[in-house]
């Protein structure tokens, strides 16, 4: 059994943990946005008491309708994980053979998702979290579908550098992902992220961020609110409301071409009802995919 305290059991980290469980009740739905058989395992590990579902039998329970877990942010999880899965799967089958995904949590696209032959895909985190991770899913018989390489650092301090010893070529075009990261971020270090990202970036490069505009509208709504509080989190202190910024506007002065899908329009083109737990997110979350030009 592989040490428990790594991180994502208390305060922001307990994140990466509910998205999990998200991802979990999302893959137990009838009508499922994706497919991770992976999500419900590193949960079941992760169990401190948390309270989340841990196994397939109390996930497919969850109602449908009435009540419902973690009242139906899950919703919204689901859509934003197939938007990134489907930019994932079309940008690295576009020519890039680089992929890096920042404060990769409990992801699990490097096992769950079709790779290129030839991919190599940088995960960014805690180095126990990664670790975690990494030898849970080899206890379960679980193989990565690409080159896996892990990096564990603090995205606080040089982790473009902890990149390129790990083998990042930045001559050649990579495929970014930064999902549920820039809410956390105090408005200048988002503009910090965007142009170390940029300056590791060759022309052609692909870029996939979630962006909320009005983390106070989440933070103040009572339902979601009383979810985190459930789980030891404080949003209005979690979420930064200062200084957030268009993403878009941002990449546009580092000589990226973006195009912004809304959540709310990305949940109509699922086929996916939203329900009223998700309203608050939808209201203020977009995804912004970008192009980095020659």
């Amino acid at each position: 059994m592989v040490e428990q305290d790594w991180g994502v059991v208390s305060g922001v980290g307990l994140t990466a943990l509910a998205v999990a469980a998200m991802r979990a009740i999302e893959t137990c739905r009838h009508d499922r946005l994706i497919d991770d058989p992976y999500a419900a395992t590193l949960v079941a590990a992760a169990d401190q008491g948390v309270g989340f579902p841990t196994t397939p039998e109390a996930l497919a329970a969850i109602p449908e309708d009435g009540p419902r877990w973690a009242e139906r942010v899950d919703h919204y999880l689901g859509v934003r994980s197939r938007v990134f899965d489907d930019f994932l799967t079309a940008a690295s089958g576009s020519g890039p053979r680089q992929c890096v995904i920042l404060a990769a949590g409990l992801d699990a696209r490097a096992y769950r998702l079709d790779w290129p032959a030839g991919t190599a895909l940088f995960e960014l985190d805690q180095p126990k979290v990664l670790q975690f991770k990494q030898i849970t899913l080899a206890e379960a018989g679980a193989e990565p579908g690409c080159e896996h390489r892990l990096v564990g650092v603090d995205l606080r301090d040089d982790w473009p550098a902890a990149l390129i010893a790990a083998g990042l070529d930045v001559t050649a075009p990579t495929v970014w992902l930064a999902e549920g990261l820039l809410p956390y971020l105090p408005g200048e270090a988002q503009r910090r992220l965007l142009e170390s990202v940029t300056e590791l970036s060759a022309p052609g490069s692909r870029l996939a961020v979630e962006e909320f505009r009005g983390t106070r509208k989440i933070a103040a709504d009572p339902q979601i609110a009383s979810f985190g509080a459930k789980q030891g989190m404080d949003l209005d202190t979690v979420l930064h409301h200062d200084g957030e910024l268009p993403v878009a506007e941002s990449l546009a002065t580092l000589n990226w071409v973006s195009e912004i899908e809304f959540s709310e329009d990305a949940a109509s083109r699922l086929g996916r009802n939203p329900g009223p737990g998700a309203a608050p997110m939808l209201d203020v979350s977009q995804f912004v995919m970008a192009v980095k030009r020659g």
